[in-house]
């Protein structure tokens, strides 16, 4: 339980205790009016002294109307007709509904954290032959941790002895343990499953994976979505038109039937608290909240409930080519040297790559198969969408593409081959070229055919040749497929395209979250794939999925449209009650206590439609 929810019960308990004194007096002993009014004031007092507290709060910052103008004004509306009783009862039952709904926010928070629970709690720091606990807040860079079976691993690090398996589903969402060696990167929040490891750390605590995800997953509920800035305008306008409604209904009655005044007085007392919209204030951002949680069960990452509500209307999907529907793992399929071996050919590419972190440098490094002498390299100059220029035993190489062999004005035999082609060229001529393949991730097809089935337009930029491009694009059955772009293209077509959109279409581009953080902060939502421990997916995206798995856009879509079928349900329920109600207080039929537990009812009715949501795998 939360410290405002328990002090709201403690509040709750003492204005209970003297609601049962004030009424005991009053029902077994004759006592003067203005005893009764002192009793009975004294029990509201104490139940209501926060909700005038929170309204003078508001009206010092001219935001007075809303749910405690309406109850304020009904109670003591009610204590100036003399039923006390129902005063009481009435901001009773408002501050019991107050309670329910903190309680209840503070249980779907608990259930988030717990569903999602990734925070470790210590350290096994390693001290020369000795090991201390320490919390993970007081780890430094470089320093060495040994993770025990079955213990979280508390910052982000690299293991540099023994060998194991990681269980990271509270990260990524995926079942299948991973095993790992001296070398490999382990991310906090995952948890050592066997083996004994130790490992070097590489990220203080509150720059480590576990602490983003989780300060992404609490806060994401403060950007607000359309819907839940649509309840707070709703309410804004529908408040004073109930007051207006109430004050009508005070006045005009009487006027024209013969009935008592104070009859009618009450009667719009009680519009005042029917119309109370508790039920529907707290539902909707616990429906967002939920979905939020949800959505991190499935390793999927969601900023802020707007982008939840805001992927329910994207109709068109850019997708980036390597690394997102492909894996990005690519693997030299043919050697083709021009006047030398191939053996000789591959070493000068390897070498020239040799301080690139590219995935086709990645790929020509293990073709080579042997560690690069980089003594032998010199001058290194990377040039992103062309390739590489570097010395090699003193000669000058360039390793690229056909944009840096036409820049360089080199003679070369252009390649029409299905595959990544990468040319070299030494001192001005021609070499050869070597043929790298990518493949298309088996998921991606999945994803593809669902599109299809929502008629969702489909995109595809990448940096490779026309003959490339057009075989993933065909394979996938892409609609629409940019080639030989370079970074900067991507970022001018997508601005392009937002340009031509037409009112209310979305934008989704889908990257691999490291090398595409303009586009993804460009699009109306950007989607990180494979974001896990990438600072640029983590800033620039607005979803990220922790996995290398596109179809877990599906799982996404299905919850956030799961949610919004909530948030309206939610909606429509709680406004049409509130309407009922109105109309029945309006005619006599209910009593000030039958229309403040009505709207409990509302209330409770909706916090569980909104509660199921944490439940919903989007599946």
């Amino acid at each position: 339980m939360t410290e405002e929810a328990r002090k709201k019960g403690i509040e709750i308990g003492a204005g209970v205790l003297l609601y049962i004194i004030a009424w005991s007096v009053t029902s077994y002993w004759t006592v003067p009016a203005a005893a009764e009014t002192v009793l009975f004031f004294l029990a509201y007092a104490v139940l209501s002294a926060t909700t005038y507290l929170e309204q003078a709060k508001k009206m010092l910052k001219r935001q007075f109307i809303d749910e405690n103008l309406l109850m304020i004004i009904a109670t003591l509306g009610a204590f100036f007709v003399e039923r006390h009783k129902e005063a009481v009862a009435a901001m009773l039952f408002y501050q019991v509904g107050k309670f329910v709904e903190e309680i209840s926010l503070g249980r779907t928070k608990k259930s988030i954290a717990k569903f999602i629970d990734i925070r470790p709690e210590y350290a096994n720091l390693k001290v020369g032959n000795k090991e201390k606990i320490v919390p993970p807040q007081e780890l430094e860079l470089r320093q060495v941790i040994v993770l025990r079976p079955g213990e979280k691993i508390p910052v982000d690090c690299v293991v540099t002895q023994g060998t194991g398996t990681i269980d990271m589903k509270a990260l990524t969402g995926e079942s299948e343990p991973r095993a790992v060696r001296v070398g490999d990167h382990l991310y906090s929040g995952s948890i050592n499953l066997n083996g004994v490891l130790e490992a070097r750390v590489t990220r203080l605590y509150n720059d480590s994976t576990a602490a983003k995800i989780m300060r992404m997953v609490e806060n994401a509920n403060d950007n607000k979505a359309d819907s839940v800035h649509f309840a707070d305008k709703f309410t804004k306008y529908y408040t004073p038109i109930v007051i207006l409604i109430a004050l009508l209904t005070v006045i005009l009655p009487p006027m024209m039937f013969i009935e008592a005044k104070s009859e009618w007085i009450y009667r719009g007392l009680i519009i005042l608290v029917a119309a109370c919209p508790c039920g529907l204030m707290v539902s909707i951002p616990m429906a967002f909240l939920g979905g939020i949680g949800a959505a991190s069960r499935q390793g999927v990452l969601i900023k802020g409930a707007s982008y939840l509500e805001e992927l329910t209307e994207v109709d068109t999907y850019v997708f980036d080519k390597t690394g997102t529907l492909t894996e990005g793992v690519f693997h030299v399929r043919d050697i083709v040297p021009h006047k030398m071996q191939e053996e000789e050919l591959l070493e000068i590419a390897a070498l020239a790559e040799s301080y690139s972190n590219h995935p086709i440098a990645t790929s020509l490094g293990e073709a080579y198969g042997r560690e690069p002498d980089r003594s032998r390299v010199t001058d290194i100059e990377e040039q992103p969408g062309y390739g590489v220029r570097a010395h090699v035993d003193g000669r000058e190489v360039y390793v690229g593409n056909t944009r840096l062999m036409n820049r360089e004005g080199i003679f070369y035999q252009q390649v029409e081959d299905a595959g990544t082609v990468v040319y070299i060229a030494v001192d001005g001529e021609y070499a050869g070229y070597i043929l790298i393949s990518d493949i298309i991730r088996e998921d991606s097809f999945r994803l593809m055919r669902w599109m299809r089935r929502k008629s969702m337009g489909t995109v595809m930029f990448t940096g490779d040749n026309e003959q490339v491009a057009e075989e993933v694009a065909s394979r996938l059955r892409i609609e629409s497929v940019y080639y030989e772009l370079m970074p900067e293209d991507k970022v001018s077509l997508l601005e392009e395209f937002r340009e031509n959109q037409m009112e209310g279409e979305k934008m989704a581009f889908v990257g691999d979250g490291i090398n595409d953080a303009p586009v993804l902060s460009l699009a109306d939502i950007g989607i990180a794939m494979g974001g896990l421990g990438a600072d640029a997916a983590l800033e620039a995206a607005d979803i990220i999925l922790m996995e290398d798995e596109p179809s877990r856009i599906i799982s996404a879509v299905r919850i956030a449209k799961a949610t919004l079928r909530s948030v309206r349900q939610n909606m429509v329920f709680a406004i049409g009650m509130k309407v009922l109600l109105i109309i029945m207080a309006f005619f006599g039929f209910v009593t000030m206590q039958n229309a403040i537990i009505a709207d409990m009812a509302v209330m409770l009715i909706n916090i569980l439609n909104s509660f199921w949501m944490l439940q919903y795998s989007g599946r």
